[in-house]
């Protein structure tokens, strides 16, 4: 499909979804101008099919890919809940603390049931009990898909349910402050009233958290326009009950008060429908194109851009000898000692050269293109 092909579809899929959020019936003039096919292709790379389907129904589209993926979101949610809550009481019996994040926390706030669709579960856990807790997952019967690698580990047991149990919010190896503001994230949660080991954020700090998780997304590979739904619904729920005051102080120490500014107002008038500026547009084309898992292209772009002041010799110089931060992120066992750092800078060349030499190819191909 091409971009500007992409895009109309794109623009209808985010009228249907505002339409189903809201509460509004679409405009039937709105229905007669859809192309099925590739608005279903667009709302799964954006993963808002089921939001989609609702709207589509209030003026009696049923029966098609739209509503059997409507269906299927629901029937995940659900399963995956039930799934959750034994995770959860595993957790509890084996005195490991632990808080449910994410989409987890946000689907009960959309005003029907599958609207939030589900890609996995996501919870934070004490990361010193890893071991302990790839024990109980596997005890569950889940299978490991990952173990060790980064800040999370995944897991899955058929049909639908994934899981990924992390053991830090933010590894060395994203961009900007979020690591280190996450350093120690427990001093900032709260302990759960109806529960022995379990946690939350304030509201505030579980917006500045989802903020945060989206700029790591848009400063990597770019994410889709279901992040600023996301936004939406916390703030149409929240925003008379916030401080205010709290969450610009720590978006200002966070270095990220100018983005979260920028996707607040984007998300507001995009779900509200109001026309927005030339700035406002180009803004929302980035979330468009990028879907809900980015491009590589725009990983290469902001790579540049964020690391190295778009300079090319600079960006190859950083993917061959990244800080050491990054390093100890991508290869685990380089945080045992310091000593291993050397080890781990070697490893990575050579799992490049060999493992991901497709990867590397193409991001040397998009450099090119700069």
């Amino acid at each position: 499909m091409e971009k500007s092909e992409f895009r109309k579809n794109a623009e209808d899929m985010i009228y249907l979804t505002a339409c189903a959020i809201n509460g509004i019936t679409p405009k039937q003039e709105r229905i007669n101008t859809l192309d099925m096919p590739k608005l279903f292709e667009v709302c799964q790379n954006h993963i808002l099919t089921a939001c989609t389907a609702y709207a589509l129904e209030s003026v009696g589209i049923k029966g098609n890919d739209f509503s059997q993926a409507k269906e299927k979101a629901i029937r995940k949610n659900i399963l995956l809940d039930a799934e959750r809550a034994k995770v959860l009481r595993r957790l509890e019996d084996e005195k490991i603390w632990y808080m449910p994040l994410k989409g987890a926390i946000m689907k009960d706030w959309y005003p029907k049931l599958g609207m939030r669709q589900m890609s996995d579960n996501d919870i934070l856990c004490d990361g010193e009990k890893r071991a302990d807790i790839k024990a109980l997952m596997l005890d569950m019967g889940f299978t490991c898909e990952h173990y060790g690698e980064n800040n999370d580990d995944a897991y899955f047991k058929p049909p639908v349910c994934n899981f990924e149990m992390h053991n830090e919010l933010f590894t060395g190896g994203h961009i900007g402050k979020l690591h280190s503001y996450y350093d120690d994230v427990k001093s900032r949660l709260i302990k759960d009233k109806n529960n022995g080991y379990g946690y939350h954020f304030s509201d505030e700090d579980f917006y500045i958290y989802i903020t945060a998780h989206e700029y790591k997304h848009f400063t990597s590979c770019g994410t889709g326009v279901r992040s600023l739904l996301d936004t939406y619904i916390f703030m149409r729920r929240f925003k008379d009950s916030l401080d205010l005051d709290y969450i610009a102080k720590e978006l200002e120490r966070l270095d990220i008060a100018d983005f979260e500014r920028d996707n607040r107002e984007l998300a507001m008038k995009v779900f509200s429908l109001k026309p927005l500026t030339d700035a406002e547009k180009q803004l929302l084309d980035y979330y468009i194109l990028s879907g809900v898992y980015g491009t590589l292209d725009n990983r290469v772009k902001n790579d540049m851009k964020y690391r190295v002041n778009g300079s090319k010799l600079g960006y190859l110089r950083y993917r061959l000898f990244p800080p050491a931060d990054y390093v100890r992120a991508s290869v685990p066992w380089a945080k045992k000692s310091r000593l291993l750092l050397p080890a781990a800078y070697v490893y990575r060349f050579f799992r490049g050269a060999s493992v991901n030499r497709k990867g590397v190819k193409k991001q040397l191909k998009q450099i090119g293109k700069k």
